[in-house]
């Protein structure tokens, strides 16, 4: 347009410039000389507007997150096989020395510290049916332990060569921790004896997962015990 005013000398030349710039500008794209055929582009939102900064943070936020699980499952997963094979050389406990019992108990402690579980007696991971792995109580065979939580029964069960059995009423203390009343007994796995009101103790579960479960007793021996059976019922 500067260049076509500027060539403009005689009256008819200024006459049909005129005409030739009235033309270029009806066809133009100024929004103000014709808006009846001329649609503006919608404005774009910036990246950086309030509402696209927010859901760019809140999905930072839930990666992170999931980071961080993911970080924690690994850690207690790695703590977990570090404890199997500390216990897997040992006598289910009979014959271990000092030293590798203290070190049982350390790695136990690490391992309770990322436990996830807050209300043990409240998960459904604790029904079913376990087996001690490093064991105090003298037997030959293997030790079970079996909870339910929807009843809160418990049983004690012992293979060869005694069989022996004993089941109890748990009673919570607080969200990980129950009272253990022994109501029966039996010997040989067949002869049942009434249990006199002197079997009691208190027990406490300090990790918890789909197969591994990490006990205290009231006067502080370890139990660490494996899932084996996660169906099975305790006898009411």
């Amino acid at each position: 347009m500067a260049r076509l005013l500027l060539t403009v000398n005689t009256p008819l030349q200024r006459h049909h410039s005129s005409c030739s710039i009235h033309n270029f500008v009806s066809i133009s794209s100024s929004p103000i000389a014709h808006p009846s055929i001329y649609s503006p582009p919608p404005p774009t939102r910036s990246l950086l507007s309030s509402n696209n900064y927010g859901t760019t943070k809140k999905t930072r936020l839930r990666r992170s997150r999931v980071s961080f699980l993911q970080l924690f499952s690994t850690k207690s997963e790695s703590i977990k096989q570090e404890l199997l094979q500390v216990i897997a050389p040992l006598d289910r406990g009979t014959d271990a020395t000092s030293e590798q019992q203290q070190r049982v108990d350390q790695m136990a402690r690490k391992l309770e510290a990322v436990n996830k579980i807050k209300d043990p007696l409240k998960s459904d991971l604790l029904n079913g049916k376990w087996e001690l792995l490093p064991k105090i109580l003298r037997a030959n065979g293997k030790i079970y332990q079996a909870i339910n939580v929807d009843t809160l029964r418990a049983q004690n069960m012992e293979t060869w060569p005694f069989f022996n059995q004993a089941t109890a009423n748990l009673v919570p203390l607080n969200n990980k921790r129950v009272a253990v009343k022994f109501d029966a007994f039996k010997v040989f796995g067949l002869i049942p004896i009434k249990a006199r009101g002197s079997g009691r103790g208190q027990l406490e579960i300090t990790y918890l997962d789909e197969e591994l479960r990490i006990s205290r007793g009231n006067e502080g021996n370890l139990f660490i015990l494996r899932m084996v059976d996660p169906t099975y019922r305790v006898p009411l």
